[in-house]
């Protein structure tokens, strides 16, 4: 039970720290220094976290178990990192350019979930999606 509360309260306070930084990243810093940096720390502080993850295999041997999945996992952060970088640039409010992606990209996972992974998908959970899809349109409404 603690992992599975603790992993979204990482989640929301790691986004929350990650907005912040896209939206005050320097207007005038080239986007892909600020991503090289990004991914340096990241790099830097995953080697350093490596040793407290529990497994009976050293770092390289860990590389033989993946796949291309953390390949498209890189592009993809990328494509995310650069996104929002340029969202924010181009003059999406913080409280909002978030909210409006991530609508969109809940409504849009509804049938990646069903048809890739067979999850269910009841009454309450179309009504829920139609408020979203209802609350980006009042939030987008000028």
């Amino acid at each position: 039970m603690f992992m599975y509360i603790f992993s979204i309260v990482l989640i929301v306070a790691s986004n929350i720290m990650y907005n912040l930084c896209q939206k005050w990243t320097p207007q005038r810093a080239n986007p892909f220094s600020a991503l090289l940096v990004t991914y340096l720390t990241a790099a830097v502080l995953s080697v350093i976290a490596f040793p407290f993850y529990k497994t009976d295999k050293g770092l390289f041997q860990s590389f033989k178990e993946l796949n291309w999945t953390s390949i498209a996992l890189g592009v993809s952060i990328v494509g995310l990192e650069f996104g929002y970088l340029m969202a924010y640039r181009a003059g999406w409010n913080i409280s909002i350019g978030s909210l409006v992606a991530n609508i969109i990209l809940a409504v849009l996972l509804i049938p990646i979930g069903i048809l890739l992974f067979k999850e269910g998908f009841g009454f309450n959970k179309i009504l829920g999606a139609a408020f979203c899809i209802a609350g980006l349109i009042l939030i987008n409404k000028k």
